[in-house]
């Protein structure tokens, strides 16, 4: 992962960037919070008030809830050249990193852009000698990603499943005996990422 501000450039020769969330994105993350919120959002196709409702108050309950359990997170902003794609919420803590959030608007998704935060963000914390943390649902594809990224499953928590990277494993999730190297990594997709 790179720190907000840095840029690095994907397999498409795209540079894929963060920077902190700014009061001025609250517009976009609420649209990149709907795409990934579509299929509840189906079952109030016919009623605009209502999904519009939902969506504020899942929206908001999750800014809070992420705010309480990961006070010390940051909280970025994607970008795909200039280009608002997706956010990111990344907390670091002594005690291992948790990748809290990741999620791409849907016209992004599939194109290589998840993946490439993933990779930064594990050659990061090889070079940090830190783990990597995240809960995935249980049926999302998201979790193919992250298992071929070298994340193994560490236990069940309700709808969740959770899972830990460590420094030395590399993708496929096979121990290497040295730091991860991401840098020739194959481009995936994922569903949010």
């Amino acid at each position: 992962m790179n720190h907000p501000g840095e840029s690095v450039p994907d397999d498409a020769g795209l540079t894929v960037r963060h920077r902190p969330e700014l009061p001025e994105d609250e517009a976009f993350l609420r649209e990149v919070f709907a795409g990934t919120r579509e299929n509840e959002l189906a079952m109030l196709a016919g009623n605009a008030a209502m999904r519009q409702v939902f969506l504020n108050l899942q929206y908001q309950a999750m800014r809070r809830g992420y705010a309480a359990q990961f006070p010390a997170a940051e909280f970025s902003v994607i970008l795909l050249g200039d280009q608002r794609v997706g956010r990111q919420v990344v907390d670091r803590s002594a005690n291992g990193w948790r990748l809290v959030d990741i999620a791409l608007l849907p016209d992004f998704r599939h194109r290589g852009i998840g993946t490439r935060c993933l990779q930064d963000l594990l050659a990061e914390a090889a070079k940090a000698g830190q783990s990597v943390r995240l809960q995935v649902f249980q049926g999302s594809p998201a979790r193919r990603l992250y298992e071929r990224m070298g994340f193994a499953k560490t236990g069940d928590s309700g709808p969740g499943v959770e899972m830990a990277w460590r420094p030395g494993t590399t993708e496929g999730g096979k121990p290497s005996g040295k730091e991860a190297d991401f840098s020739g990594a194959t481009q995936s997709s994922c569903e949010n990422a």
